[in-house]
């Protein structure tokens, strides 16, 4: 396990991601399950920050091939009072320095027999040119992620090239994929425990197979964290990673019915 700054930082920079043993106890990985699970099940409302990343996909084997939900924590506050904000944070400042804060947070789920995978990507693929590409994505695996039910996996100092041409996925889904394989040499397989994180740089190859266990879901919060000053420059020219006001009216809408 990665755990002094030192041993943290240079894993990072040498591979393009770093894994975190123990992030979270298990009393707390119970905790945020069962947020998640309100997700899920649509009894904390997500309105159009929920999508299937796996909609261009031929397969449909579940009601969502790859479950999305951006910006959790708008949606549902509450959550920022356990501990996993705090924590990535603290890791995210050891990787990228001092001035690093959150960008955006998402949940994204694999359920049992969904079986589509998530194309080879680079997140920087997403995002906007900006004139510090410092970023950190601390993805934290709520479950047993195995190869089976869709751990990631990295290609080891991609980070230090350039970021590949990307297009987008399957049949007009939300994903976006480059050129990639699990034979490229460096890739790695990266299976954790529940309550275990990864950390893995912006320009950092990724990708992960589908859900084909039948039993197991794959539920990962993923937290990512830039520069204060490029997260106000992207903010400038409209990027937001889809945290609009329609994140006010779904809670706003929400505590209607409550009251009703």
């Amino acid at each position: 396990m990665e755990t002094t700054t030192d041993a943290l930082l240079d894993g990072f920079e040498r591979d393009g991601y770093v894994v975190i043993d123990s992030l979270l106890s298990s009393d707390e990985v119970a905790r945020y399950r069962a947020i998640y699970d309100r997700f899920l099940s649509g009894e904390i409302e997500a309105g159009d920050k929920r999508s299937d990343l796996g909609a261009g996909s031929d397969q449909q084997t579940a009601a969502e091939n790859i479950t999305q939900i951006m910006w959790p924590s708008a949606l549902h506050p509450e959550i920022l009072q356990l501990p996993l904000h705090d924590r990535a944070l603290r890791i995210a400042r050891r990787l990228i320095g001092d001035d690093a804060e959150l960008d955006f947070d998402m949940l994204i789920n694999k359920a049992p027999g969904s079986a589509t995978p998530t194309p080879w990507h680079q997140d920087a693929g997403y995002w906007i040119d900006l004139p510090d590409d410092r970023a950190a994505s601390i993805w934290v695996s709520l479950d047993t992620a195995t190869i089976d039910s869709g751990c990631m996996w990295y290609v080891a100092g991609s980070h230090r090239g350039p970021v590949r041409s990307h297009w987008p996925a399957g049949k007009g889904g939300g994903a976006i994929e480059c050129e990639g394989s699990e034979d490229e040499p460096g890739a790695t397989a990266v299976p954790l425990v529940p309550g275990a994180a990864a950390a893995h740089a912006g320009r950092t190859l990724h990708y992960s197979r589908g859900n084909t266990t039948v039993d197991s879901h794959r539920r990962a919060y993923i937290l990512n964290f830039r520069p204060a000053a490029m997260i106000a420059l992207e903010r400038e020219q409209g990027m937001d990673h889809g945290q609009t006001d329609n994140v006010r009216l779904v809670r706003n809408a929400g505590a209607a019915e409550e009251n009703d």
